[in-house]
């Protein structure tokens, strides 16, 4: 049985796989043919953080696919607050087939799913955003570029940051990273990256230069630099990013033809611009519909490999 909590545990081959039948399934749906693949199955969907994408899309895609996906809040169950995780894991896991968990600290899915029988998604923690990944690289197959990428990530070290140092030293392709000093990613995640990297060829570099990581770029991306959680370190956080909005001016220094990505939600004219998100290179809202698509190619894959 497989779990799917970073994209470290997964090799190159087992990602593609999980993206081509996420394409296969897409197809299907477009041409209205929903395949019941997991009929009669239970999606538990477990929510300390708050999400629009992350709910709607587990929860139509478990029915697309014929099962039933249990919406369960901090308020609805005990998880970690006066029941231990690994005893909610165990009863969760006794009546469900799979489990989704969007919450704070990875400890905790790692706790969650060694005492799961059944697999467990991260669906989100501090430290990787692991889906969001699945659907960017889908985004970027769908329109070719795919084909000897060069993404620039221009923001914050964060859980997309370590997600995309992941997928690129998986997947071999060059990635530059350019974040405010002080604010950089996780040094054991860049480590990590950096043997993954050996061993597929990807070209990771890091620094605090967006200009450079943008010059010449296929695919420019960022997310939002106040996360929840960070509402306290607003003006200190708008202060240190100052420079790192992503305009039509830095878009500028891109390869010609190159596209913008962001995992949503998005603060306009602060992180980037309202011409730049709602421009011709923009490919938001396809990269946030293939949420729905990359993530029922996971759920089967996960189904496949009990």
């Amino acid at each position: 049985m497989r779990h799917f909590l970073t994209l470290k545990d997964y090799t190159k081959e087992e990602i593609l796989e999980i993206l081509e039948l996420g394409v296969e399934i897409k197809k299907e749906v477009k041409a209205k043919n929903f395949v019941p693949r997991l009929a009669n199955q239970t999606l538990a969907m477990i929510f300390e953080k708050s999400s629009t994408r992350t709910r709607v899309s587990f929860e139509v895609g478990m029915y697309q696919l014929g099962g039933h996906a249990l919406f369960l809040s901090n308020r609805d169950i005990h998880l970690g607050r006066g029941e231990p995780v690994k005893d909610t894991a165990r009863v969760i896991s006794s009546m469900c087939d799979m489990v989704m968990i969007r919450t704070y600290e990875q400890s905790k899915l790692e706790e969650f799913s060694r005492y799961s029988k059944v697999p467990v998604i991260n669906g989100l923690s501090d430290s990787y955003h692991p889906v969001q990944l699945l659907a960017d690289y889908m985004t970027m197959m769908e329109c070719g570029k795919d084909k000897n990428p060069i993404v620039a990530y221009v923001g914050d070290g964060n859980n997309m940051t370590h997600s995309w140092l992941m997928l690129a030293s998986k997947l071999g392709f060059e990635l530059r990273v350019a974040t405010p000093k002080g604010y950089e990613c996780d040094p054991a995640i860049i480590a990590d990256a950096m043997e993954f990297a050996k061993q597929s060829g990807a070209k990771i570099s890091i620094s605090n230069d967006p200009k450079e990581a943008v010059k010449g770029a296929t695919v420019v991306t960022t997310d939002t630099w106040i996360s929840m959680g960070q509402e306290e370190e607003k003006a200190q956080r708008l202060r240190a990013f100052e420079g790192y909005i992503v305009d039509e001016a830095l878009m500028a220094l891109a390869e010609k033809g190159a596209i913008f990505l962001h995992c949503l939600p998005a603060y306009r004219g602060v992180e980037v611009s309202e011409s730049v998100l709602e421009g011709e290179q923009s490919l938001i809202f396809e990269e946030a519909e293939n949420r729905l698509h990359a993530q029922k190619g996971l759920m089967v894959w996960l189904d496949k490999h009990r």
